[in-house]
């Protein structure tokens, strides 16, 4: 039997960490008992600092390792399209998967033991099938031109098959309103949605929410520019489209898991109209991701006011400076300084796996789960995160 000892225990489950804690797992680490240390002078392994649970990153786009540092930050929504169709494919195939595959093992050794991730070919299909993360592939699409859904609903299906022959789980999903036809996205949501998973780019910018609303701002002139369609103009956030374009596939209520990413001009108007249809749905933040092209963070005060199950992604290094799960919780508790660290522990762990339904092993530090042990080092006396933190796998 394997014991170690921190001063706070984050389990993922409750606001307060245990003090002066422990937990004792197997050698294949699963947890066999976790509980106060009564006598600290007797742990043999005492960390200072916090144990957490294994962390589940909601959101990232790892074939886009890359492109760490070539972005500009600021750009805005149709700045950072301009700057994503310029250089997604400046380098190597080769050397893009050797990216992923360094950043995959960044994201390992830091204590993510699960990850919802993107893809739109198949460069990590192969480090997914070896690597000891967990990972559900979404193979996001685009098509703004209504007469191409039918072959890009062809391509990605036979994407879904190649992913399927590595014996990774995946399955289609589309990927926001404003790069793809009203066609495409319910054709793309019908995929995921037989799946059983669904994730969406949702409400992140305000000039996305202006070219649903009015049909103006940066990104429709954007878009006009390059003579593609745009959607509908509707009047109503593009959340409310969104929904509207699944209640095309099947009648409601959807009890499919559905992942709502970066819900940065979330209203309540928009929320209150998903929770009419979709019983099983997560709300994904990625706030340093948020910071870098919109400078803007979501409503986190709102979502926590109508008890939405929150997570916490990095999403990709072309929007990010890192994949750093501890850095993302931080920038939420400095942001909104009310939250207890420990329910955004919650969210970066727990909430995922149940994103995942993987939370009979992962997600939480309980007797009888293997969610993974993470120490984070350079907590402040409250048990709070600070500039200086930093996490480290155990387990």
């Amino acid at each position: 039997m394997n014991r170690t000892a921190a001063d706070f225990i984050y389990t993922g489950l409750s606001d307060e960490p245990i003090r002066n804690g422990f937990v004792e797992y197997t050698d294949e680490g699963t947890v066999t008992a976790i509980g106060e240390c009564q006598d600290l002078a007797s742990e043999t392994d005492f960390r200072p600092g916090a144990i957490m649970p294994g962390f589940v990153n909601s959101h990232c786009h790892l074939e886009l390792s890359h492109l760490r540092g070539k972005f500009t930050k600021g750009s805005g929504m149709s700045g950072f399209i301009d700057q994503i169709n310029e250089l997604r494919d400046f380098t190597t195939v080769e050397n893009k998967k050797a990216e992923a595959a360094r950043w995959m093992d960044i994201l390992w050794k830091q204590g993510v033991s699960a990850m919802s991730d993107i893809s739109n070919c198949d460069d990590t299909f192969a480090l997914k099938s070896r690597s000891p993360l967990y990972t559900r592939t979404f193979l996001e699409v685009f098509g703004t031109e209504p007469q191409d859904c039918g072959s890009v609903i062809d391509g990605v299906r036979k994407l879904s098959e190649e992913a399927a022959s590595f014996g990774i789980d995946a399955a289609p999903t589309p990927h926001a309103c404003y790069t793809m036809s009203p066609e495409l996205v319910t054709a793309a949501s019908a995929e995921g949605l037989a799946a059983g998973y669904l994730s969406y780019h949702s409400e992140e910018s305000r000039e996305e929410e202006e070219l649903l609303i009015s049909g103006t701002g940066a990104l429709a002139d954007n878009y006009h520019g390059r003579h593609l369609s745009t959607p509908p103009v509707t009047g109503k956030p593009s959340l409310m489209y969104f929904v509207d374009r699944l209640l095309k596939v099947h009648e409601p209520p959807f009890d499919e898991h559905i992942l709502l990413v970066h819900n940065v001009c979330l209203t309540q108007e928009a929320l209150d109209y998903a929770l009419g249809y979709l019983k099983n749905v997560w709300w994904t933040v990625c706030p340093l991701s948020n910071i870098f092209i919109h400078n803007a963070l979501p409503p986190i005060p709102l979502m926590r006011k109508n008890g939405l199950r929150i997570t916490v992604g990095t999403d990709s290094l072309s929007s990010n400076d890192t994949l750093d799960m501890v850095k993302e919780m931080f920038c939420l508790q400095e942001a909104f300084p009310e939250v207890p660290t420990g329910e955004i522990v919650r969210w970066a762990s727990y909430n995922g796996a149940d994103f995942l339904s993987k939370t009979a092993v992962l997600g939480s530090i309980e007797p009888g789960k293997a969610p993974g042990l993470v120490w984070v080092k350079n907590l402040d006396a409250d048990a709070r995160l600070t500039s200086a933190s930093a996490s480290e796998r155990i387990i």
